[in-house]
């Protein structure tokens, strides 16, 4: 079991390929502890493109998490119908996939679980994916996909894995 403390990522363990700690995060005002994991080799030797986009993401988190709340409503918002339909009765939709009409709505709704730093491909960009549980689809989850600061994607976990 291979350990280390970075002075930025803190303390990290390394396991199936990623450097796995803690972070706290804050989403539709509810504060979580989820798991950090940063996409590197055992030699821990992570890219200053990593460096810079958790060092980002961490000093703008407020304005970057406030984008992401705002794409997972419009993507919960255009597919809900979608998700209720599968289900078998009213009252299981309710549940599962209710109709809202805010933000606050969600923080039943939408987990965050852990937060990926991406390895750095050619284009350069700063990459980070955020994972979340989600109640309307238990297998799939929802990912959320960070570059350069910016939200670029919201759907399926594939998307950032």
């Amino acid at each position: 079991m291979t350990n280390i403390n970075d002075e930025l990522f803190g303390e990290l363990e390394y396991k199936k390929n990623f450097w796995r700690g803690e972070m706290t995060i804050k989403m539709f005002n509810v504060e979580r502890k989820i798991i950090l994991s940063v996409d590197a080799h055992e030699d821990a030797d992570f890219s200053n493109i990593q460096r810079d986009a958790f060092r980002n993401f961490i000093q703008d988190m407020n304005h970057i998490m406030s984008e992401a709340e705002k794409e997972v409503y419009e993507y919960y918002s255009e597919n809900v119908y979608e998700y209720r339909e599968m289900l078998e009765d009213e009252s299981q939709a309710n549940k599962i996939a209710p109709k809202i009409d805010s933000l606050t709505g969600l923080a039943e709704l939408v987990k965050p679980t852990e937060l990926i730093v991406r390895r750095v491909r050619k284009n350069g960009k700063r990459r980070l994916g955020l994972l979340c549980d989600v109640s309307w689809d238990i297998e799939d989850g929802l990912g959320i996909k960070i570059e350069d600061e910016v939200v670029e994607e919201v759907g399926y976990q594939d998307i950032v894995l």
